[in-house]
């Protein structure tokens, strides 16, 4: 298929979408939030009506980066949502304020999309469920590894059973750190202890530390990787970085029916994966009963192992096409169906992510092996 049949296929897809969603997006604890926007306004059929946070100079970059006019900024979410009646909600605040942030926002009969990783803990995760089961509206939980095209193809290969069922998921990211780049992944230079502490990425009751960062996504797609299997137990240590309150490094193991998967993050890798894989690599190794896959982030390719080819066959990695190229692409066209989110965004597959996480947590914290929490 050549570019212009793309190109013709692209707007076809796009004018079977039946109306233009108005989309706010509030809170921006996390810097993804002008990423999010940015997909927005590059959408054909979505609006950003306004935009929100109690601390309005947070906005300021992304709203002048995006060029959206002053009139639709508001430092209360209430005036927001009243005055602009949006039909989606984006939200980014810090890990620990999921819970209350779709609370908040619930009662005005938008859909509301959450920003990795779901929840401080289960008990949030369950809070936001309800909030949103009470008003028939959908949730979904993004997670941007979900949309590398490597992790898409490596999925899309165990699907068609290329490397039999999957029994082992090794995975291993992170970055140099929270404080390193903003928006559109631009680097800022290295903060020092002091500026750390400050930031809620450092502070336990925000729900800082890398395995509330980046343990999600490991547990989350490698749930979707396992085709919804869940463990039977967890077994977690993490570091103790002198001056913080919160790890910057941890490990995680789960012991399944099917044997043993370890998931591993790390703020403070040698390099950001966007911009050189650091060694380790960043990604993962997926395990079958008769074959092998490495979908490492941002990768061109992915390397498969099959019993037909020891040596291992480089695949190029799909392309992704319209509206499957990004969470805002695929949330949209899913509500225009009337369809519920699949995989790693839908609040089931996540939940269990998050039940592997509350576990992990304790366990490092109690330094012993504990059966998943239900």
């Amino acid at each position: 298929m050549g570019g212009q049949d793309v190109f013709e296929l692209n707007v076809q897809e796009v004018t079977k979408m039946t109306r233009t969603w108005k989309i706010a997006g509030i809170n921006f604890d996390h810097m993804h939030m002008g990423d999010l926007l940015r997909m927005v306004s590059e959408h054909p059929n979505a609006e950003i009506v306004s935009v929100s946070d109690e601390q309005p100079d947070r906005m300021r970059g992304v709203m002048h980066a995006l060029g959206i006019p002053s009139s639709r900024g508001f430092g209360d979410y209430r005036q927001c949502l009243e005055e602009t009646e949006p039909d989606i909600v984006i939200l980014c605040p810090a890990t620990a304020h999921h819970g209350k942030w779709v609370e908040r926002v619930a009662p005005f009969g938008v859909h509301v999309f959450v920003e990795k990783p779901f929840a401080g803990s289960l008990p949030e995760a369950d809070r936001m469920i309800a909030a949103m089961k009470a008003t028939g509206k959908q949730m979904v939980i993004n997670w941007p590894l979900r949309w590398y095209p490597s992790h898409v193809t490596a999925k899309r290969l165990v699907d068609e059973g290329q490397i039999g069922e999957v029994i082992e998921v090794h995975y291993y990211d992170g970055n140099r750190g929270p404080l390193r780049h903003i928006m559109d992944k631009i680097e800022v230079p290295e903060s020092d202890p002091a500026v750390k502490n400050q930031a809620w990425w450092y502070q336990k009751d925000a729900g800082g530390g890398s395995m509330q960062d980046y343990l999600g996504y490991g547990v989350t797609l490698g749930t979707w990787f396992l085709n919804g299997k869940a463990p039977i137990e967890v077994t977690s240590t993490v570091d103790a970085p002198k001056g913080l309150e919160v790890d910057e490094h941890s490990i995680t193991v789960c012991r399944y029916e099917t044997g043993l998967s370890k998931y591993e993050t790390r703020w403070g890798a040698f390099t950001d994966p966007w911009k050189m894989q650091p060694q380790p690599k960043c990604g993962f190794v997926l395990v079958g009963t008769c074959g092998t896959i490495s979908s490492y982030d941002y990768e061109n390719t992915v390397l498969m192992q099959t019993r037909e080819d020891e040596r291992g066959i480089v695949v190029q990695v799909d392309q992704l096409e319209f509206p499957n190229r990004n969470p805002i692409e695929y949330f949209l066209d899913r509500l225009d169906k009337d369809l519920p989110a699949e995989g790693p965004l839908s609040p089931a597959i996540a939940r269990i992510g998050q039940q592997i996480v509350d576990t992990a947590r304790a366990s490092a914290s109690q330094k012993r092996t504990l059966p998943l929490i239900p």
